[in-house]
């Protein structure tokens, strides 16, 4: 398949192109992100990004929440976004919406203390949803190619499928891409904090080098957290647990929310493994399309980018096949590749045909 074939894209100025239309309702704290479901659920194209944050954090831990708020809600699948609030949380969404707003993004706010009410909220919430909604039909299309877009790539285990099926298939699939122009952010910093040397020495750039020592040094001044990927890239090399992202050298290191800027080839978002957080991350920094290896056979999507599923282990796609995208153990590149254009252009991957979605933001460290 050639790269070049085209499909229809949103195009959404400076953000870049969607290859999906949404309306995000977004709460900006825990407590709101029921409402956020409600709003959501009445209004057709609208989607909610639920998630355990935003009430008592300080700190890095709130500057990464807010910077994940703003990296999602300017994703290119989003055509505007609704900000629902509580009114006392350490986020506020008036000023979420407001630095959304900076950014050019379509925005209305509501918060339950100041609409009167739960059901207040709600009613005001989908008159804001059902406005973007309209609005956003306005926006233009055009052709567009798989070089067009970030492709987020994230490998949630190390099992033997994974790094030996599985991840060399996504690998190829990324040099692709980088080949023909496209850019690639890639999930999964235990990997790097396990072999920072080797780490560094795959840098393009002397600066880059130093923004991975940067983000190991990070990691060893949190609190510890058991992770099962952290264990396992220690006992493995490096070149065997970063397969899924191709030969390709890493030319920039983005914070948790932070946008890609990189012009093309691939960069790492300091996001860990696991499939919620990661998905986040890399939609915050732009990914339209989402790769995740999954050994496991973990069936649910993201609700602003559609993720595709990929798997290599045999007794997971027995079991659970019907959940997966792509079957890595008889799929080509090709195959792979016309999967992703396919995905572009508007077919719906399996976790938004079973309507499986969630979403996470990750922490810094303990909040108050």
């Amino acid at each position: 398949m050639s790269l070049k074939q085209g499909f229809e894209a949103v195009d959404r100025g400076d953000r870049g192109l969607g290859v999906r239309d949404r309306v995000l309702v977004l709460p900006s704290v825990i407590c709101s992100r029921i409402v956020a479901d409600r709003i959501a659920a009445a209004v057709p194209g609208a989607v909610s990004a639920p998630h355990d944050h935003g009430c008592a954090q300080i700190g890095d831990d709130k500057s990464q929440t807010l910077r994940a708020f703003l990296g999602v809600g300017s994703n290119p699948n989003v055509a505007g976004t609704v900000v629902v609030g509580l009114g006392c949380e350490s986020i506020q969404s008036d000023d979420v919406a407001a630095d959304l707003t900076d950014l050019g993004i379509p925005v209305r706010e509501t918060a339950i203390q100041d609409a009167g009410g739960t059901e207040a909220t709600v009613d005001a919430g989908v008159d804001a949803a059902a406005q973007l909604r309209e609005a956003g039909g306005s926006d233009t299309e055009r052709t567009a190619d798989l070089s067009d877009l970030t492709v987020g790539v994230v490998s949630g285990d190390l099992s033997a499928s994974t790094r030996e099926v599985a991840d060399p298939l996504v690998g190829e699939v990324v040099d692709e891409l980088v080949g023909a122009g496209a850019r690639v952010v890639a999930a999964g910093s235990e990997r790097v904090v396990a072999h920072p040397d080797d780490a560094a020495a795959r840098a393009a750039s002397d600066e880059t080098a130093a923004a991975v020592g940067e983000l190991v040094e990070h990691h060893r001044g949190l609190p510890a957290r058991a992770s099962r990927v952290g264990r396992d890239a220690a006992v493995h090399e490096f070149d065997a647990v970063t397969r899924a992202w191709g030969d390709q050298p890493v030319r920039d290191v983005l914070d948790y929310g932070e946008r890609a800027t990189h012009e093309d080839g691939l960069a790492l978002v300091d996001a860990p493994s696991r499939f919620a957080e990661a998905a986040t991350g890399l939609v915050a920094a732009g990914a339209q399309i989402v790769v995740h290896v999954t050994g496991e056979g973990v069936p649910t999507g993201h609700p602003v980018a559609p993720v595709v599923k990929v798997s290599g282990d045999e007794a997971t796609l027995s079991a659970v096949g019907d959940d997966v995208d792509v079957d890595a153990t008889s799929a080509s590149a090709n195959d792979l590749l016309d999967r992703l254009r396919a995905v572009a252009g508007g077919e719906r991957v399996r976790a938004e045909e079973h309507g499986l979605e969630a979403s996470a933001i990750t922490r810094v460290g303990p909040s108050m």
